[in-house]
């Protein structure tokens, strides 16, 4: 097992299979990591490595096949449904590159969503952080304005605002900059960046671009459903040249 000093997320002998025995396929195969608090750590690998399947699996969005999951310091392969759904809302943050904004509700909705979910409202103190992240983000003109109006940089905005409304343990980020362009690709990074180094969250996120996963502490190679490499950063350049090198042993 790959560990670090002190664990958010704990993989401990996992394994996921799909299909019934006679056709089995296996998305992954006895994976043991843990990732570190307070790091931005990238996943990467060729497609159908397991690599989104490593992500779901961590953030407790699907259940493992063998092996335990824990999510600071809680073991979700015992929870129950109830419990799991309480324990994602409460502790993790997603972003998603299809967005996933509520239509019908205003971007100042979307954004205290976890809130709403859980019946209550942001006190004092949260409601500052919703505002200084708001003001952050670029999105203090468009609190009004509903998903459709927004371009594509813009909700993926309101997403990393939703994200990190609750101050999650953990934002579990899935190609996040897969459906933008370059330019609101960077700014993304640049806040996911920040919320490691100045806010102390912990970012993990799925990835095949090699500038996009530069900005990351640490990164994780999959392939054929196991992790086959462990680096610290590493330039776009050299990210490129593991992922070439990856490819042609495939």
């Amino acid at each position: 097992m790959t560990t670090t000093s002190e664990a958010i997320i704990r993989l401990d002998h996992v394994s996921k299979h799909h299909g019934d025995p006679a056709r089995r396929v296996t998305a992954l195969d006895d994976v043991s990591i843990d990732i570190g608090a307070g790091e931005f750590t990238a996943v990467m690998g060729p497609s159908g490595s397991g690599k989104s399947t490593l992500m779901h699996v961590a953030a407790g969005l699907d259940a493992v096949s063998d092996g335990r999951v824990t999510i600071d310091g809680v073991d979700i392969t015992r929870l129950g449904d109830r419990e799991l759904t309480e324990l994602r809302r409460q502790r993790l943050g997603f972003v998603f590159q299809s967005f996933n904004l509520v239509p019908t509700l205003d971007v100042a909705e979307n954004i205290r969503l976890p809130f709403l979910l859980g019946g209550q409202k942001p006190n004092r103190e949260e409601s500052a952080w919703i505002d200084r992240l708001v003001e952050m983000l670029g999105l203090g003109n468009r609190l009004s304005h509903r998903p459709h109006q927004l371009s594509g940089g813009q909700q993926q905005r309101v997403a990393i605002a939703r994200a990190l409304a609750s101050r999650p343990a953990v934002v579990v980020a899935d190609e996040p900059t897969g459906a933008l362009d370059s330019r609101t690709g960077r700014d993304v990074l640049a806040i996911l960046r920040g919320a490691v180094a100045e806010w102390g969250q912990s970012v993990v996120m799925v990835t095949h671009d090699p500038v996009a996963a530069a900005n990351a502490d640490r990164l994780l190679f999959l392939a054929d459903g196991r992790i086959v490499d462990d680096r610290p950063a590493m330039s776009a350049a050299d990210i490129s040249a593991t992922m070439l090198g990856m490819e042609a042993a495939a």
